[in-house]
């Protein structure tokens, strides 16, 4: 677990005086060194360097870097600029304890910037000084420019890292902090704004022989005009927003008809128009076996860019990635040389600094590639790419902010094994991966082998082979050891909120090939285990063993496409878990306390029945959302062994004699068929606000992650006593609407006094930009409501009362 620091914590008032910075403090400081010739791009290009370990050491102020070895080896200026002194992280989440990671690493100071809601978040807590900059909204907090720049002036921060999404990709505040004489640890605001346009972005490639899908990208939205052009270019064909991403003002048109097409054009214009202030649109030819496939690509200030090889993201939920893989698979050492070509002409062509990724559609039936878009930012999947070179991506970003050349040439730059990058979400796959949120009441990871990349020894000279053709085979003697990344922003206990991304971690694996890479990270994905909401690591894992996957057969339809594989109908539980369940509940709720050194019968003895000592229950357990029950009788023969019999529709089993124990208040020990068994089981307790009904929702659930299955939540039926309790309080309230989860109160559609019918919209919700409606469970007459527009509220707070008429 990561330890934090001792962070000093402090809120930003709504007015600050404004702090005068030395000069000294802004910039980062000269080294002197030996020579002072400016960098040849065309040796920086063609010269392998030495590759060497960095050794690094932050307590003497000594930090010795693959930089200074590439420069020695390729002739290269050896003047250097330090590290700054001082940065700023203007995000939250893993990204920002990424980041800070590096820092620490390399001896920088660090400060946070956090929302009201995130005052406990890890990333305040790693960070050396953290300032408060307002309520959870995004608006109000981290895409507030004005404060983040105060806390720069406070703190004396020299430059700031966007991390991704936020304000990463805004020229806004690129140019902001550049008035203020702080570094931007990004691309100049030009090339930010550049390919901030799809359109724009899609001109300046094909004037820079890049190749674009065909389309239409100009400025005439007249919907007849469109609907013509759609015509010469070919159906399908897709609407595209030229701002934006993650899926938003996207359809695809199949029909040829004009109706179908006006309806998709409007669509997309009115959901980009909300999502982004804009309802412009391109028409590109729509590629039916397309994969995803993009190159990080990296440049500096003295005219030098390199390829980090390529990425393949294909597969994806709502036009969003959830699996990545490097390198991509398939591809011959001519095509992976023309794509990374073909990124640097791109990245030349707006005249780019720093880490940049292109991304190109690949048509897996031609094998032809398109320029799609190029992100301005650290990618959220760059660490498939230091697993596979060995490189802290994040470290060659503060090298390049601080004026220094690129660390390494093309041609010393490895390509070593394979990598995947899978995202844990906090979503439910089986409902359209909608988002959740909630408190995470349990969290228990596999153990990583790696906080970085692991490191490679340095690649011979290949004189006669292109520098954008890595060799594969350059480390076959060296011994490729699996390893295991952990990229968390959150811990046990931490709340995954409704005004954020519901991306919870990511698991890093790397293996010697992609078979071994793959099974590392079904492995891994097997032993992350959470409760408190729902996830996507059970897909993940069915996704990572699917056939087709497995046989890289990858396209960014392949979720539909393997639908039925890849959800298939939820299996009985075994009467052996169930027996497992039970057992866990038996011992939980009658265990025998340690007797105390004043011995008597009133202390020493646990609860004792007339008629005989023998400890019986009946459980009653149940799927969650099935309406099927299971029960489970369990008898105590001898201290530590249970008779129990099992009883589904298909009939009863008995299991005779059955040793059991819990070792901790999550593990269950037994003994089942001869076959000795720890299991994990995680009970989450039903809502406090919420009384208990037959709703499997108001239940305790137990979670259950037997080893080599996936999780099983189970649903335990409250005795009829406790029942009959809570339906006296649902009768007194069933007109009463309640929040499902923490949630933003976005359109309240009744008054107090006005009339409503069964099934009638009531309240819209949002939570994770995700809208939930609420209607009306009874037609009658609203007598109370308990929220208004724009309040956050949370779960199981009542927000409409109706009053059911006769």
């Amino acid at each position: 677990m990561l330890q934090a620091k001792y962070t000093a914590v402090r809120s930003l008032p709504n007015t600050l005086p404004r702090l005068s910075a030395c000069a000294s403090t802004r910039f980062p400081r000269k080294q002197s060194t030996r020579s002072t010739a400016s960098a040849s791009r065309s040796t920086l290009g063609l010269q392998p360097s030495a590759y060497a370990n960095s050794i690094v050491h932050p307590s003497s102020g000594s930090i010795r870097s693959y930089a200074f070895q590439a420069a020695a080896a390729a002739n290269l200026p050896s003047t250097r600029n330090s590290y700054f002194d001082k940065i700023l992280i203007a995000n939250r989440g893993e990204i920002a304890c990424r980041v800070i990671r590096t820092a620490k690493k390399l001896g920088i100071r660090t400060v946070a910037v956090y929302s009201e809601v995130d005052k406990d978040a890890l990333h305040v807590k790693l960070a050396d000084e953290a300032y408060c900059i307002g309520p959870a909204p995004s608006a109000e907090s981290y895409l507030r420019i004005d404060k983040i720049v105060e806390v720069c002036r406070r703190s004396g921060a020299q430059a700031v890292h966007p991390g991704y999404g936020f304000l990463s990709e805004n020229s806004t505040f690129a140019e902001k902090l550049a008035e203020e004489g702080i570094i931007f640890i990004g691309p100049p605001a030009s090339a930010i704004v550049s390919m901030g346009s799809k359109s724009e972005s899609k001109n300046i490639m094909s004037a820079a022989g890049v190749p674009c899908v065909p389309g239409y990208h100009g400025h005439d939205q007249d919907p007849a005009f469109l609907y013509r052009q759609s015509q010469d270019i070919g159906f399908p064909v897709l609407i595209k927003a030229i701002h934006g991403g993650g899926g938003k003002g996207m359809r695809i048109v199949s029909d040829t008809s004009e109706a179908a097409f006006y309806e998709a054009l409007s669509s997309a214009q009115r959901e980009s128009l909300k999502a982004f202030g804009n309802d412009i649109v391109l028409i590109e030819k729509y590629i039916e076996r397309p994969r995803h496939v993009e190159v990080q690509v990296f440049a500096d200030t003295h005219g030098n860019i390199v390829s980090l090889w390529e990425r393949d993201c294909s597969v994806q939920r709502r036009n969003q990635k959830i699996i990545e893989e490097a390198p991509a698979p398939g591809l011959s050492s001519e095509l992976r040389a023309d794509l990374s070509s073909k990124a640097i002409a791109a990245a030349k062509a707006v005249k780019y600094v720093g880490a940049g990724t292109v991304e190109f559609i690949f048509d897996t039936d031609t094998e032809k590639f398109y320029f799609m878009e190029m992100n301005t930012r650290l990618q959220v999947e760059h660490p498939v790419t230091e697993m596979v070179t060995g490189l802290d991506l994040v470290d060659w970003q503060l090298q390049v902010a601080a004026g220094n050349p690129l660390p390494l040439t093309q041609a010393s730059i490895p390509l070593v094994g394979h990598a995947f990058e899978a995202r844990i979400y906090a979503e439910n796959p089986r409902n359209k991966f909608l988002p959740d949120s909630g408190s995470l009441l349990y969290l228990s990871t596999p153990s990583p082998t790696h906080t970085f990349a692991p490191e490679y020894s340095s690649i011979a000279a290949r004189p006669t082979v292109s520098d954008l053709q890595p060799s594969l085979t350059s480390h076959d003697s060296t011994t490729i050891n699996p390893s295991l990344r952990i990229e968390q922003g959150f811990l046990q206990g931490s709340q995954i909120g409704v005004f954020y991304d519901p991306m919870i971690a990511k698991v890093v694996v790397h293996g010697k090939d992609r078979t071994e890479a793959l099974r590392m990270l079904r492995q891994a994905l097997s032993e992350y285990h959470v409760v408190g909401v729902s996830t996507n690591v059970d897909f993940l894992q069915t996704l990572a063993g699917n056939p087709s996957f497995v046989n890289a057969e990858l396209e960014t339809g392949f979720i539909p496409k393997y639908f039925e594989e890849l959800f298939p109908a939820i299996e009985e539980p075994k009467p052996e878990l169930l027996a497992q369940a039970a057992l866990f509940i038996a011992l939980r709720d009658h265990t025998t306390p340690p007797p105390p050194s004043n011995v008597s019968p009133w202390t020493s003895l646990t609860s004792r029945r007339f008629g005989g000592d023998e400890y019986e229950r009946t459980i009653t357990l149940q799927t969650d959302g099935a309406e099927e029950h299971f029960i489970v009788h369990v008898v105590s023969i001898a201290p530590g062994y249970f008779n129990i019999t099992v009883s589904t529709s298909a009939g009863s089993t008995a299991f005779p004699s059955v040793a059991a124990s819990l070792s901790s208040p999550t593990t269950l020990c037994s003994t089942i068929n001869a076959q000795s068994l720890n299991t994990t089981i995680v009970s989450q307790p039903p809502p406090s606000t919420v009384p208990v009904s037959t709703n499997p929702t108001t239940m305790e659930r137990l979670h259950i992650f037997a080893c080599g299955h996936h999780k099983t939540t189970l649903v335990v039926s409250p005795p009829n006593w406790l029942l009959s309790l809570g339906g006296d309080v649902l009768s007194a309230t069933k007109g009463a609407l309640k929040a499902p989860m923490p949630s933003l109160v976005v359109d309240v559609r009744v008054k107090v006094g006005d009339r409503v019918e069964a099934g009638q919209t009531v309240i819209v919700l949002e939570s994770m930009k995700t809208e939930t409606v609420l209607r009306a469970n009874t037609a009658g007459i609203v007598k109370a409501i308990g929220c208004k527009n724009g309040e956050m509220v949370e779960e199981g707070r009542e927000l409409v009362d109706i009053e059911k008429s006769d």
